[in-house]
Formats: C-alpha cells, sequence, structure tokens
C-alpha cells in the first residue's frame, strides 16, 4: 500500500528559536573512529531527573519484557564519488538518492563551474555519467544517468559518505562500522547512528528477555546535516526522506500496545517514521516521502522512549528530542554528557530518552 508525498507537518512552540538549541562542545569530544565493540559505547540513561552513566550493552536491563523496538533497515550506499568534467575540472558528487526502477539518481555537485545539461562527468575513471539537468526540491541537485545500475556503480567505484565533521578519509574499517548489523535495504547517504551500537549479541539478549523487534526504512538523506539557517523555527523548510512502515510492524506496534509495554525507537530516523505515518491519528502501513518537522508541543502518537545519539548544535535533530523528553531536561543532559566526556555525534555514545510526563 502506498501513499501520496504528505505535505510539511510542523507544531512549532512560538517561544523557542534556533538559540535555544546552541550548545558549546569541546571539538575533542566529536568522535572520529568508533568504539572498539559496537555495545562498548556509553549509554547515558536520562528518564529521571539524575542522568545515570551506563555502558550500552546495559540497555536490555532498562527495558522490560513485552517492549518494542523499532529499528531502521536502511543500508548506507557508497554515496560518495569523485570525477571530472570533459572540459577537466574536478567534481566532488554525494547520490543523494537514486530513483527506483531507473538508472537515473540525484546528486549533489560540487565544482569551480557547475556541469550543464547534456555534459557528462567521468567518474573514478571508469564510468561516464550523463547531466540531465537541476533538480530537487529548490533545484540545488542534479539529475545524472549512469550507464548501468546504479548501487553495483556506487559499491564498486563508490566512497563511505562519511559525515563533514568526520575528517578522515573514508577506510576499509568504515566500510564496516558505518553500517547497522542488520542494514538490508540500500538508500541512504548517512548511517542511522543510534543503530549502529547494537551487535549480534545485543540483538539475541534482546530477544532473551523478552523484548520484542520490528523495522521501517528511512533512507537518510544529506539535509541530516545542514544547519537550521533561520531564527524562527516556523520558517524552516525540512529536507524530504522517503520510509516505509511494513503492516507487520504496524501489527508489532498494535500488539505492543495491547500487552502494555512502549513502543522504543532505536534513532531519530525511526521516530521520524513512525510519526509521520501516524499524521492522520493512527499507525498506517505504507510508503512515502516525509517533511515531518518535529519540535516542541508535537503531539507524539507512537513512540514512549527513544535511542539516539547526541546531535549537532541548532539542529532538527535537537529540535526532535526536545520534543520527545522536554527542552530544559536535554539542555541538562548535553551539559552533563560535555562535563562527563561523552563522544558526539555519529560514531559517539548514545542516550535513553523517554516521552515527557511518562
Amino acid at each position: 500500500m502506498s501513499f501520496s508525498s504528505s505535505s510539511s507537518s510542523s507544531s512549532v512552540t512560538p517561544q523557542y528559536t534556533v538559540s535555544d538549541f546552541d550548545f558549546e562542545l569541546p571539538p575533542e569530544l566529536i568522535a572520529q573512529h568508533p568504539a572498539a565493540e559496537r555495545s562498548g559505547s556509553r549509554l547515558l540513561d536520562g528518564r529521571s531527573d539524575v542522568p545515570v552513566d551506563r555502558v550500552f550493552r546495559e540497555l536490555p536491563d532498562l527495558l522490560n519484557p513485552g517492549d518494542l523496538l523499532v529499528f531502521n533497515n536502511t543500508k548506507v550506499i557508497k554515496a560518495r564519488m569523485y570525477g571530472a568534467k570533459a572540459t577537466g575540472g574536478s567534481v566532488e558528487a554525494l547520490i543523494e538518492r537514486v530513483l527506483p526502477g531507473t538508472q537515473e539518481v540525484w546528486a549533489h555537485v560540487r565544482a569551480s563551474k557547475s556541469p550543464k545539461p547534456g555534459s557528462w562527468i567521468r567518474f573514478n575513471e571508469a564510468f561516464d555519467a550523463e547531466v540531465l539537468g537541476r533538480c530537487g526540491p529548490d533545484g540545488g541537485m542534479f539529475h545524472l544517468r549512469f550507464p548501468s545500475d546504479p548501487f553495483a556503480l556506487l559499491e564498486q567505484h563508490g566512497h563511505v559518505p562519511l559525515p563533514p565533521y568526520i575528517e578522515h578519509a573514508d577506510e576499509a574499517d568504515d566500510v564496516r562500522r558505518y553500517q547497522t548489523v542488520f542494514a538490508r535495504e540500500p538508500g541512504a547517504v548517512a548511517a542511522p547512528t543510534a543503530a549502529l551500537h547494537f551487535d549480534e549479541a545485543l540483538l539475541a539478549r534482546m530477544s532473551e528477555r523478552g523484548i520484542a523487534s520490528a523495522h521501517v526504512t528511512l533512507h537518510v538523506g544529506a539535509g541530516t546535516f545542514q544547519p537550521v539557517r533561520v531564527e524562527h523555527l516556523s520558517e524552516h523548510k525540512m529536507h524530504s526522506e522517503w520510509f516505509e512502515v511494513p503492516a507487520e510492524t504496524v501489527a508489532a506496534v498494535a500488539a505492543c500496545r495491547a500487552r502494555g509495554g512502549r513502543v522504543v525507537a532505536v534513532g531519530t530516523t525511526t521516530l521520524r517514521a513512525l510519526e509521520s505515518a501516524a499524521q492522520g491519528g493512527e499507525l498506517v502501513a505504507g510508503a512515502r516521502e516525509t517533511e515531518i518537522f518535529i519540535t516542541p508541543g508535537f503531539p507524539f502518537r507512537v513512540v514512549d522512549s527513544l535511542v539516539t545519539n547526541f546531535h549537532l548544535p541548532k539542529s532538527t535533530l535537537m529540535m526532535l528530542v526536545s520534543a520527545l523528553a522536554g527542552h530544559g531536561r536535554v539542555m541538562a543532559l548535553y551539559r552533563h554528557a560535555i562535563a562527563q566526556r561523552y563522544r558526539f555525534f555519529s560514531y559517539g555514545d548514545a542516550m535513553l530518552l523517554q516521552r515527557a510526563g511518562d
């Protein structure tokens, strides 16, 4: 079952501005590499008034039998490509989206001069892509046609699209670690980072404890790293991302509710997918685009708790976690995390939050 594209949905609390979600982060706390073991990273338990410092592998003990963990099973593609125009000018491209059933993609392209429609880009000295024109919501991307299956070409010639705050070039270990152990559906240009902490042993412990699991798919776009450039939240335009909530996941949520369990979203992308699919009042299966902007005052319909990493200052993700757990609590937790030297962002540590008032 499919949906048409949804319109932007926002419940903005007027008194908040972008500056309310800012904080000073020492640069050395930005994790450049993952922890030695996925589940060995730190976990800040932020559900009570007193934060508790834990290790991520303790998570099963913090959940109850009958709870439901919902994961995003998107798979990161090797979306970063390097090449040159026919004129010789160098090009760096980030493939934002592979158009289903075609050899065409949407890409962010960096070059000294923008490529013109009808021109060609040679990537990795291996294949040529035709520039079809501008595309995207604001015309900021380029529509390219590859000579064959884009997924196969990216896997062979592309690079892991590490976030801009990770300063090293992608390495062999990034191919494995910037990917969840259950990644299945290719299409993301950024990892659902909260799920990077789960390994097979931890997933087995969850199951043994009677904690159920389900999946959604949301292909994370490069817009997840874009700063909010307006001061008033009501003026911000969210980027669009494709997601799917399977019927099996809708049934799993209903069963969790029936037994009195809690729905725990693993990552903000999972939360966005679930709450987008419930904008009509009830969780409905299907696939569509979402531009949902979750800010304080948002009426949550599905998610009770959230496992999430630490996010960029002034980002839409800071606004999302503040909407769930409360602005004051989230900012206090961030101050605690900085004081305790937690590691931040994609390869960093995690926190456990619950919906304010629960």
